[in-house]
């Protein structure tokens, strides 16, 4: 947690503030430290930081998480001197910094001067820090501040001990919380602007391409937020938002394609589809990996091994799926991908219908996938196939966005829809992810113990999906019901 602080104060003495605590005599360091960002500082406006410190190489913060006024980022080191960014950091930075370039744009000195608070084993729970910082500009001060920082080391309970040294640092003076980073303070203004891609509120009067501009923002800035973490996490939410984002994109393209150009709209949904394979490729399977573990927990213990030693197989597959993926986004044909989107963001290539008011022109287009799924559902056979269910999930998906992106315009109505709409496609692909699993499983190359196990594993997913089947009629007639459709015309 980040405190002002004025010229006048003092950090007070920190003994006793928490029981079992023992506080360090206080130290100072020097620090110099360069940022670096674009021209338009597109880092900074996203809450990305790249900087040089003398002596400590280069860090790069990724956006940060908030809640009650503490602050987590996730911080990733890299050896290099201080001339340019190591390339590493800057492929992690792709998808903001793409054909721009990086360059030094703060450069700040700083005295600090800094307490840790040690707990009874020996370990560090926390430490305070005392910044007086001088802003540089060549060999000249364009200005100073200081800020008062308190940090707790990653162990589990020592969130605790910050509450006191708040208060502790309050009463010795201390300002208000304040989250904004140094470089952001240094950069001023322009750093504080809204990121690059930034959805606008609209209204039933506003113009349908103003709708259409925001829907797409939405999507874009999801991709470029979530760029860094596929790339630095194991977690599968982040390729997860990224496909979503994709793919939601891809729908709306289609969905108010008669107010786009269409010589505009195709390429774009054909290289999002590309994308969307990338993606789906390690997400599919990442799912899969899931969901068999949970599977495998049921499994007699003497199953156990046997079931570890299947699964690596899928590890294994997701692993090169990742490294796939990895070139994928490193590559020029996602670069370029990347401008059209931002580009879409804001300003579609509309034709002169888009300029009519939002709520006369878009609501007829947003009920188009809602007949699609009405109309396939009523063609159905009496017992669908596996292929037939999941083109029925699909478009269900599409109908669901095509309501979401209205309701800014129609109101509840489209919210309360696109529930329904979720709940379909959720229980579709509780037995599409069944239907690829089997599939999997009877693929594997396995023999002996592990076939054993696999077959164990293809019974508990026949089950589920025979389970689905016998439960998606009863939220299908949940969702055609007339009263989830008054917004429609």
């Amino acid at each position: 947690m980040k405190l002002g602080a004025g010229p006048a104060f003092h950090l007070p003495d920190l003994t006793g503030v928490v029981d079992g605590v023992t506080v360090t005599p206080p130290e100072a360091v020097r620090l110099e430290t360069v940022y670096y960002d674009t021209p338009d500082l597109r880092l900074a406006r996203w809450g990305v930081s790249l900087r040089y410190r003398a002596g400590e190489g280069w860090t790069l913060k990724l956006s940060p998480s908030s809640s009650n006024g503490l602050l987590e980022r996730d911080e990733i080191t890299f050896a290099g001197g201080p001339k340019k960014p190591p390339v590493a950091a800057v492929g992690l930075v792709r998808a903001y910094v793409r054909k721009s370039e990086l360059v030094p744009v703060a450069r700040l000195s700083t005295i600090r001067r800094r307490v840790r608070l040690v707990g009874a084993d020996g370990g560090r729970m926390a430490e305070v820090v005392d910044d007086e910082v001088s802003v540089r500009d060549g060999r000249r001060v364009a200005a100073r501040f200081r800020e008062i920082e308190v940090e707790v080391a990653g162990a589990d309970g020592n969130e605790a001990v910050i509450a006191p040294l708040v208060d502790r640092l309050r009463g010795a003076g201390a300002g208000a919380p304040d989250p904004t980073p140094k470089h952001i303070r240094a950069l001023g203004p322009r750093a504080m602007e809204p990121p690059e891609v930034a959805p606008l509120p609209v209204t039933p009067e506003s113009p349908a391409r103003e709708v259409i501009r925001t829907v797409l923002a939405e999507s874009v800035a999801a991709i470029l937020r979530n760029d860094p973490l596929v790339r630095t996490s194991k977690d599968p939410e982040a390729v997860h938002q990224a496909r979503v984002a994709t793919r939601k994109l891809r729908s709306h393209l289609r969905t108010f394609g008669p107010l786009l150009e269409p010589e505009w709209t195709e390429p774009l949904r054909s290289e999002l589809g590309w994308l969307a394979m990338a993606l789906g490729a390690v997400r599919d399977r990442e799912v899969l990996l899931d969901r068999l573990r949970e599977r495998a927990k049921s499994l007699p213990a003497s199953d156990s091994r046997s079931a570890s030693s299947l699964l690596h197989l899928l590890e294994l597959e997701i692993e090169s799926l990742r490294k796939k993926l990895y070139g994928e986004l490193d590559s020029q044909r996602y670069v370029d991908l990347l401008e059209a989107l931002v580009a879409a963001a804001h300003s579609p290539v509309c034709t002169l219908d888009a300029d009519q008011p939002a709520s006369q022109v878009l609501p007829p287009l947003a009920t188009g996938p809602w007949r699609r799924l009405r109309s396939a559902v009523r063609q159905l056979p009496e017992q669908p196939t596996d292929p037939e269910l999941h083109r029925i999930r699909i478009l269900a998906k599409r109908a669901r966005y095509a309501a979401e992106a209205v309701a800014p315009v129609v109101g509840e109505g489209a919210t309360a829809f696109a529930r329904a709409a979720a709940k379909l496609q959720t229980i579709l692909g509780e037995h599409q992810d069944s239907v690829t699993a089997q599939a999997w499983l009877r693929s594997a190359r396995v023999t002996g113990r592990r076939a054993f196990v696999a077959g164990e594993l293809i019974a508990m997913e026949h089950l589920a999906a025979q389970d689905a089947r016998a439960k998606w009629p009863k939220v299908w007639k949940a969702l055609d019901r007339k009263r989830l459709r008054k917004w429609m015309p």
